[in-house]
């Protein structure tokens, strides 16, 4: 249940005006009204409630940022006294004061967590004009996370800043798009704080921040117009905020299992000044070389010159026709299915455009499926509209799909009410469309995920740039086109942190950078963190070099194999991860933070991070670097590479050659793991490693499902627990799968990594024989390999296992 909390709203004006306020009751609503203006509190858990205040009438509720509205009925005593009105649940405790309404929120043991009343006499809730605004008090400790994809900070005590989608004005590049303070693809109005709370503002026009920056005692945060309308979560743990916070805006969907494997995207061999050299041949011919070369690959996506640029927005808007130089779109296509690739998509932008034959812009601004601007019918496909979205799906898209395109790159969502990438249009303007702006990123990425999804039969797909609260359900972001220069390495890095603390797994960003050719070392070692990413995707627009890896050198195609191979042996630990995500909102990529809640060493660490539950990952950012320093938290932790065994609460320095990663294990981890494949589904995952790290007790339950169908949402997948004793012996139990899905009968293989060699290992209480190596996998064996410090364990095949190993 939680521990309780107390919550009180405080007003400074005369109490003793009997009547001046009034409290009704509907379900798990209660509305105090004043003359001037009204408060409504709406439970939706005994620790989460939704706070709303209006000076006119309530607005409708939206549905784009929240999905869940309808709310079990929460038990609510009420009291009134003198001065305030008294709300109490099984976790919180609320007085209302009668006006002006402030609040107070304390712990059950009376720490305070959240006060408007200690904020002076502006604290509370204040309009000027349409800007709405709430003032809260700050405890001297509080450090604020979240906000979204941001490349600056990662704790933003002390700190101001802008929400609004969008990548950044001024010319050149350096001084506007590839500003980090004011990069804003995907701002998220929500934060937790370490006194153990959340707050989401729900409100989708553009968010002003000062978190102690302009007074120390003091947060706030504004809105341009709107309602003053926001959730308080308690924790107070950030996991258990992160899964309300999710609860709220949805939960990600489980994308395609073979979308944890290898992203390629391509300018088909012609980026923007080089479209001539654009061909379809060369899309073919790529994929031949990966799959020639051994590279594990499963998605591959058309960037932009797949297409003709357009007569009225130019390489700015989307006309549905293929370039002249693109001979059988649709033989394409099928050579690359018949390669073994899962998934093939082309990119587009949000505005329709006429091409040489076909007039989309005209028929659709005719039949008003455009959004209207000032004096003209507009070109933005209007994706609030399902008409709208109809027409687009069967007389554009479908002219890519029924060919062959499984999904699409929603491009440029921030140039709706914004600036665009190619020219200086805004799209349209005024107060409807600052409300608007937001949330149309949300929209446009929703209609495809959801098109093709019916289309292909498929767990739905989409990549986008731009996102707001709620995006995480459409399934997946990128970071956006930052250059291939050491100095955006690892801000980006950032990014995904950021990004995930404000409940987004699904992320992913260009392997060695976007723009201009990369540093050799600078792609190594970016590649290195991208095949730990959420997401691993390899695109740039440096022709002719593309970020493909064999244009880097010898040294970067071995290191891009290694490091790509890696993933796909990880990919059973990947997906089991990923479900995680889908139930409790965690991300893949996680802030230190995240785990460690109350060291504050996590505070400002922004270039290490957890991949999942067990492995920490520590990119190396530094130019030429042979060495460099991570912080390991409590508890032991084991080198990846080399066993070594580190006591955490401390800082280390580490070698890091150039073609190594360092990574770090928490002691009881197990991670499975299957044999190298070229492509998800390339074989049976019959054989699952369970690399397993003792050390301390552990457990971990792998996921399983078909990898295409929506049958998980209905409980359709397995569950397998394995679990680790360390006592006198070393205990591994494996049960056997439990769920409505039937998996393959894996032979799974126990790498145990020791010091010494065992006496000797049990099956089940029988004793197991010794095998000379750790490739006898027919019969029940085992066998110590002194160079690395294993022991291999090759239990019966489709049983319930004991195994028990004495030293």
């Amino acid at each position: 249940m939680g521990a309780t909390l107390s919550i009180s709203l405080y007003g400074m004006g005369q109490s003793s005006k009997s009547g001046s306020s009034t409290l009704q009751k509907n379900k798990n609503e209660f509305l105090l009204t004043e003359p001037t203006n009204k408060l409504k509190i709406e439970f939706c858990t005994p620790s989460m409630f939704r706070v709303r205040y209006s000076w006119d009438k309530f607005e409708e509720n939206e549905r784009w940022m929240v999905t869940k509205y309808d709310w079990p009925a929460v038990e609510v005593t009420t009291q009134e006294t003198k001065d305030f009105f008294t709300l109490q649940t099984s976790h919180l405790k609320l007085k209302i004061y009668r006006a002006p309404f402030r609040i107070e929120i304390r712990n059950a043991e009376g720490k305070l967590l959240s006060s408007e009343m200690l904020a002076g006499k502006n604290g509370g809730v204040s309009k000027l004009q349409d800007t709405i605004k709430c003032v809260k008090s700050m405890d001297p400790e509080e450090h604020f996370f979240g906000f979204g994809e941001r490349m600056d900070f990662l704790d933003r005590r002390f700190k101001r800043l802008k929400l609004n989608v969008g990548r950044g004005k001024g010319m050149p590049h350096v001084a506007g798009a590839y500003n980090i303070l004011e990069a804003n693809y995907s701002p998220i109005p929500f934060f937790m704080s370490t006194n153990g709370y959340g707050i989401f503002f729900h409100n989708a026009f553009p968010t002003e921040w000062d978190m102690g920056a302009g007074n120390k005692q003091v947060y706030s945060f504004s809105a341009a117009g709107g309602e003053l309308d926001y959730y308080f979560i308690y924790g107070p743990k950030f996991p258990s905020i992160l899964n309300n916070y999710t609860a709220l805006t949805g939960k990600a969907p489980l994308m395609p299992d073979f979308a944890y494997g290898l992203h390629m995207g391509t300018y088909s061999g012609g980026t923007w000044g080089y479209e001539q050299f654009s061909s379809d041949q060369y899309v073919i011919n790529l994929a031949r070389k990966l799959r020639e070369l051994g590279i594990p690959v499963d998605i591959l996506w058309l960037d932009s010159t797949w297409r003709i640029f357009g007569s009225a927005g130019g390489r700015g808007a989307t006309s549905f026709e293929w370039r002249e130089t693109f001979a059988d779109p649709k033989k394409m296509f099928d050579s690359l299915y018949a390669m073994n690739y899962a998934m093939v998509g082309l990119h587009l932008r949000p505005r329709f455009d006429n091409g040489k034959k076909i007039m989309l812009l005209d028929t659709a601004q005719q039949l008003k499926y455009t959004y209207p601007e000032k004096d003209f019918a507009g070109d933005f496909v209007n994706f609030f509209d399902p008409a709208a979205v109809d027409f687009w799906w069967k007389h554009g898209v479908m002219r890519v799909a029924s060919i062959g395109a499984k999904f699409l790159k929603t491009d440029e969502g921030s140039a709706f009410g914004g600036l665009a990438n190619e020219s200086d249009k805004t799209g349209p303007q005024g107060k409807e469309i600052s409300k608007l702006h937001n949330v149309f990123p949300i929209a446009y990425a929703k209609a495809p995920y959801e098109k093709f999804q019916e289309f292909n039969k498929v767990r739905g797909l989409n990549q986008t740039r731009e996102g707001y609260a709620g995006i995480q359900r459409y399934p997946f972001i990128f970071a956006g086109d930052w250059p291939s220069e050491w100095q955006y390495f690892a801000p980006v890095i950032k990014a995904g942190l950021n990004i995930g603390i404000s409940g987004i797994s699904n992320w992913a960003h260009c392997m060695g950078g976007f723009e201009h050719p990369a540093d050799p070392e600078l792609y190594i070692r970016w590649v290195q963190f991208g095949m730990f990413s959420p997401v691993a995707m390899v695109f740039g627009m440096d022709h002719p070099g593309y970020k493909e890896p064999w244009n880097y050198g010898e040294d970067a195609l071995r290191n891009f194999r290694k490091y790509d191979s890696l993933r796909y042996c990880l990919l059973p630990y990947i997906y089991t991860q990923a479900f995680q995500n889908h139930k409790t909102g965690m991300p893949l990529m996680r802030a230190l933070v995240l785990d460690y809640q109350d060291d504050e060493n996590t505070y400002e660490i922004a270039d290490q991070y957890l991949f999942g539950d067990a492995m920490m990952i520590c990119p190396v950012t530094t130019k030429g670097a042979l060495s460099r320093t991570v912080y390991l938290p409590k508890g032991e932790w084991i080198d990846y590479w080399t066993g070594k065994k580190y006591e955490g609460n401390q800082y280390f320095s580490t070698l890091t050659p150039l073609d190594s990663i360092p990574i770090f294990v928490k002691a009881g981890s197990i991670i499975p793991m299957q044999e190298k494949m070229r492509y998800v589904g390339e074989k049976k995952a019959e054989k699952i490693t369970l690399d397993i790290f003792p050390g301390a007790n552990g457990s971990f339950e792998l996921y399983e499902d078909d990898g295409r169908s929506l049958g998980y949402k209905d409980g359709n997948y397995a569950l397998t627990k394995i679990s680790l004793v360390t006592k006198d012996a070393i205990s591994i139990s494996i049960g056997k799968p439990e769920g409505k899905f039937q998996p393959e009968i894996h032979q799974f293989v126990i790498k145990l990594h020791v010091v010494n060699k065992p006496t000797g290992v049990f099956e089940n209480g029988t004793p197991l024989r010794t095998s000379n190596n750790n490739d006898d996998v027919n019969t029940s064996s085992w066998y110590f390999s002194e160079t690395e410090k294993l022991v291999y364990v090759i239990p019966s095949k489709g049983k319930s296992n004991s195994i028990e190993i004495k030293f």
